[in-house]
């Protein structure tokens, strides 16, 4: 076991609250104030954690603090320690009110717009002592969560390498190509190859997006450069800018649609294989705890059934337990 030469009980929670808050602020008085303590009093512990750790956390100045090395690696350990002092609370109060457990879903955003919402609301009243925390992520980031232990259970686009991950079948979906009404690609009468495009100034989402993945690997297999004018988090981030004229780009159909309408965009489809996608519901390999395989095979059984043919099907009943 490895031994270090701190004694880490005079770490108190507020001495760590108030360190993080000086690396944020720059500020030993605006931390202060933030952390509800006198001036005198929070300089005092600021020294005695420094004291504690054997050299200083922040560097002073006439404009306010710097965090020094290793005032940054504490600010960033002690954030995440915060936060997850700030789960342990809110877990321990919804197990007061009748919640026995949460279970933490990380999910890609086509996941999110549209399927999950009435998926979620059938499994939550079906089973009130269960809650799901949801995160909204790229799919990169939610294999990557899954194996470091961030996540319970993942919803992600097939095509990142999942090695170390069980998969399920969740859901089909269908990348389109989204265009403003006058572009000349909104006339086509057939499906349209993604490599026909690539003359055109994109809109994508950010890096690790399945299908900005699939776009870039496509562009370079043909030899041709995928000109990526902007990037956003959102499908209706993405709209709004082909609407002004910027660019063109793809997004899930279903989930585009209502945003598309609103905003006199056309859609297209692309004769391209890997528009017909796959979503997959993943867990650690080997998971076995009976409350994630619970929630796992529901999202599996129902998920493609129900979205093969048509996501703005009704949510399946379950047995309220």
């Amino acid at each position: 076991m490895t031994t270090h030469p701190y004694n880490l009980a005079r770490f108190d929670m507020v001495s760590i609250q108030l360190a993080v808050a000086c690396a944020r602020t720059g500020s030993l008085t605006a931390a202060a104030r933030d952390s509800h303590l006198a001036l005198a009093a929070a300089s005092r512990r600021i020294r005695d954690l420094e004291a504690a750790l054997g050299g200083p956390l922040f560097e002073r100045h006439a404009r306010g603090l710097t965090a020094t090395p290793a005032g940054k690696i504490f600010a960033k350990h002690g954030l995440v320690l915060l936060q997850q002092m700030g789960l342990l609370g809110a877990e321990l109060s919804d197990l007061q009110q009748g919640v026995a457990r949460h279970i933490r879903l990380w999910a890609s955003t086509a996941a999110i717009s549209q399927f999950l919402p009435p998926l979620l609301a059938t499994y939550s009243d079906a089973k009130p002592q269960v809650r799901i925390d949801l995160e909204e992520q790229v799919s990169e980031v939610v294999v990557s969560s899954l194996r470091d232990g961030r996540a319970d259970v993942g919803i992600l686009v097939d095509g990142p390498d999942t090695d170390g991950l069980d998969m399920q079948l969740f859901a089909h979906d269908e990348l389109v190509l989204v265009l403003p009404a006058r572009h000349r690609l909104a006339s086509a009468r057939s499906p349209i190859d993604f490599v026909d495009t690539l003359a055109e100034d994109y809109i994508g989402l950010n890096t690790g997006a399945a299908m900005l993945t699939r776009q870039q690997q496509t562009a370079q297999a043909a030899g041709m450069p995928l000109k990526l004018r902007m990037q956003v988090r959102s499908f209706d981030a993405v709209c709004h800018l082909v609407a002004s004229g910027l660019g063109i780009a793809i997004l899930p159909k279903a989930a585009a649609l209502p945003i598309m309408q609103s905003m006199k965009l056309v859609s297209r489809p692309l004769a391209d294989a890997w528009a017909r996608r796959r979503m997959m519901v993943a867990t650690r390999a080997g998971e076995a705890d009976a409350g994630i395989l619970d929630f796992v095979s529901f999202l599996a059984d129902v998920g493609p059934a129900r979205f093969k043919a048509s996501p703005k099907a009704k949510a399946p009943r379950l047995k309220k337990q």
